[in-house]
């Protein structure tokens, strides 16, 4: 099955390359300004976007981005910063609060340039007024375990910060803004990425305070506080701060599986494109597309084999064992067990950042024998699957991916082959 495993990495490498900010970031150049061009960014993809701009920028520049830890690349005339992801730490905290102040320096003919992508929520944290770095850290972590998606993680987020939901935007008016966004979130909103620094926030205190309570969220006294403190409220789209403050998609989960599906047709797969917003309980995810996969095989619908279902998005884990693991992983679980074996399935799930949540690989694949072979070594997938023990499961059996970072961030990517000629 060794070809099998090459040509789902080479769909996962086709869809990551198209993302590359060395290929994007030249084409989305902002117009000269007649004074300072000041370049900020936070999120994995940032050291790799600000590398990429000050390649081709031809004037006067100077900045600072903040990136994960691994995800360094050197620049010249913008300072890379390195901090910890998911949880907030005191480099991210520090670098922030200058990004913060390099906007805050601005005049009106200065141009701020915003380099933005997945991840940036962590990185890029300046507490609101009466918090401090360790509850921006306990609410993370509470966020990060309480099944939520994306979207409601980041809501909250907005409203315990001085300097999401717009308020970087506002801090550097009256300075023209420029943002670059690479989106990791379904249905590419700008006000997600990264919990939006320049964007219009349209969500409330009230909503923020909902999705606490919807998830029992397990917030300090100083959280609950700021979420009753009306001054906390962040910009509304409209805020004349952000006038002159604008956000460009440069790179999005569907030009990641557009790639892919290329890729496929030369690989002699008929491509289906399921969506690139997919969310859902990381391991029901995986149940469902077993379906479909299977009936596809079975029957030629949706599509006819040899054929590969391709979808991106963000699912959720809820934890509730004490295993390794990240959404990918679990889903790819989730998906064995619900094939059982099934001849003629293969699949490939990860991180388009080369990091499956906390650990050190992206994803993994399934096989038609990865149950098989966990057992032979040890392993019982139902329990594993139980405990968030994925990572440990794939591990043992060869079958992990492990790319390390990959310097782009648009989302999760899987694929699902269909061949019963070579996977019988």
């Amino acid at each position: 099955m060794h070809d099998v495993r090459a040509t789902l990495r080479a769909l996962f490498e086709a869809g990551v390359a198209a993302a590359d900010p060395k290929v994007i970031v030249p084409r989305h150049l902002p117009e000269r300004p007649k004074g300072r061009t000041v370049v900020v960014g936070a999120g994995k993809a940032s050291a790799a976007m600000a590398q990429a701009f000050e390649a081709v920028w031809d004037g006067p520049l100077e900045g600072l981005v903040v990136t994960r830890y691994g995800h360094s690349t050197p620049c010249q005339r913008i300072e890379i910063v390195e901090a910890a992801h998911p949880t907030p730490d005191a480099a991210g905290f520090a670098a922030a609060r200058r990004i913060l102040e390099l906007a805050e320096d601005l005049g009106p003919d200065d141009l701020l340039v915003a380099l933005i992508s997945g991840g940036g929520s962590a990185l890029l944290t300046v507490p609101a007024p009466g918090l401090s770095l360790a509850d921006k850290q306990a609410v993370n972590q509470a966020l990060l375990r309480s099944g939520a998606d994306i979207k409601a993680m980041n809501v909250v987020r907005r409203h315990l910060s001085a300097i999401k939901g717009g308020r970087l935007a506002a801090a550097a008016h009256p300075a023209r803004v420029e943002t670059l966004l690479i989106s990791d979130v379904p249905g590419d909103d700008p006000t997600a990425v990264a919990s939006g620094p320049t964007v219009g926030d349209p969500s409330t205190l009230a909503d923020a305070k909902a999705i606490a309570a919807h998830y029992a969220l397990d917030l300090t006294d100083a959280a609950r506080r700021a979420l009753d403190d009306p001054a906390n409220e962040s910009p509304k789209p409209g805020d004349p701060r952000l006038a002159k403050s604008r956000a460009h998609l440069i790179a999005t989960p569907r030009l990641m599986l557009e790639a892919a599906a290329r890729e496929a047709e030369r690989q002699g797969l008929q491509p289906l494109l399921l969506g690139d917003a997919l969310e859902g309980e990381a391991r029901v995810v995986g149940k469902v597309m077993a379906g479909i996969a299977t009936f596809a095989r079975d029957h030629g619908q949706p599509v006819k084999a040899p054929a590969v279902l391709l979808s991106g998005g963000e699912t959720t884990v809820t934890v509730k064992g004490g295993g390794k693991g990240g959404r990918n992983t679990e889903f790819l679980l989730g998906l064995a067990l619900a094939l059982d074996g099934a001849p003629g399935i293969a699949a490939i799930a990860c991180d388009s950042d080369g990091i499956d949540g906390s650990e050190d690989n992206a994803g993994a694949l399934v096989l038609p024998d990865t149950l098989a072979r966990m057992r032979q070594a040890g392993i019982d997938p139902a329990q594993s699957l139980a405990a968030n023990d994925a990572y440990t499961a794939f591990a043992a059996i060869g079958d992990l991916v492990t790319t390390g970072p990959t310097l782009t961030n648009v989302n999760d990517f899987r694929a699902i082959v269909i061949d019963p000629n070579r996977l019988g």
